[in-house]
């Protein structure tokens, strides 16, 4: 079958003809339908980003994937050949994660083994790209937002970073009441799908009247929660300058720079909390496709382009250069 291959030590991504892989006792083969690309597979193949557990140095990207089970490992009872799913983005091996496309093959791909206790049944009515960006770009900003932020309804919400994640974030913000949700972003036609993704209002952190703004369409009170998506240190200050009493800053967008608070005095009377997040756990992608599958949110928008798998080079070149102002690419074999 036909795969694109990272080699993490010299970091070059090649297309490669690999044996089509048997899935063992406890496994499914998946032929793959769609498969994500991700900020993450960019972190791996500039070496920002290293695989912890990877058993060699060569490993297939991949971690957002949908399609078909085509065969079922020994003792497999819980899925059918035929049958339409998604996949979970790792899954657990004596108590550790692994990360599928990090630590073992993912789904850049034509066929791809899961266990199927991480592979999850989706409706006729989900289209197979839209499935495969679930697993990141869409649940880890609902764990986010549900799960680390606790949001609750009527609660005003700041998102810095409206890119892939950012922009599937305003959009849940609002399916779970929060009020008023606040994009924050340099890049105008970000503000503008933020906007279009509902988003009350959409701001320049470069503006220095940011604050203030913020204030205002609050009603003087401050973000009870405030999330970064782009992983940048001033984002943070600026955001902290935001909250309210008692508001939570949700840091999503990963970073090695210092995480640093210039008023800590402030930052403790007010009560404020900083509170780190990662991805996602089973029951949100199961939450996810149950309000898909209910009407209650659509993904169709979040797909900027369909590329074939062969093309996978020129998917990670477009995402690199923020080509078209993408919010997911995906590849289909």
């Amino acid at each position: 079958m036909l795969a694109a291959r990272l080699n993490v030590k010299t970091r070059s991504l090649a297309m490669e003809e690999v044996p089509t892989p048997e899935p063992g006792p406890g496994q499914v083969r998946i032929e793959v339908a769609a498969a994500g690309v991700c900020l993450s597979d960019v972190h791996l193949i500039d070496g920002s980003l290293a695989p912890l557990f990877l058993a060699g140095d060569t490993v297939t990207l991949g971690h957002e994937v949908a399609g078909t089970v085509e065969a079922l490992g020994p003792g497999v009872t819980t899925l059918a050949e035929g049958q339409r799913v998604l996949l979970q983005a790792g899954e657990e091996r004596e108590g550790v994660i692994y990360t599928r496309g990090v630590d073992y093959d993912g789904g850049w791909a034509q066929y791809a083994l899961a266990a199927a206790d991480t592979v999850i049944p989706i409706p006729d009515s989900l289209p197979f790209d839209q499935a495969a960006i679930l697993p990141d770009a869409v649940s880890t900003p609902w764990a986010a937002i549900t799960a680390t932020g606790q949001v609750r309804p009527a609660e005003a919400v700041g998102v810095w970073g409206a890119g892939g994640l950012g922009a599937h974030a305003v959009q849940l913000l609002r399916l779970v009441g929060a009020a008023p949700v606040i994009a924050v972003d340099p890049l105008p036609a970000a503000r503008e799908r933020a906007v279009a993704f509902g988003a009350d209002l959409a701001l320049d952190p470069a503006d220095a009247e940011l604050p203030r703004q913020v204030r205002e369409a609050t009603g003087g009170r401050g973000l009870a929660v405030a999330f970064d998506f782009a992983g940048v240190a001033a984002v943070r200050e600026q955001a902290v300058a935001c909250l309210d009493a008692r508001g939570r800053l949700v840091l999503v967008g990963l970073t090695n720079k210092p995480l640093t608070i210039s008023n800590g005095t402030a930052f403790s009377y007010f009560q404020q909390q900083v509170r780190g997040h990662y991805g996602s756990e089973p029951v949100h992608l199961t939450e996810l496709v149950n309000l898909v599958a209910h009407g209650r949110v659509e993904f169709g928008r979040s797909i900027s382009d369909v590329l074939p798998l062969d093309r996978a080079q020129e998917a990670v070149d477009r995402l690199i250069r923020k080509e078209g102002d993408p919010i997911r690419l995906v590849l289909e074999p």
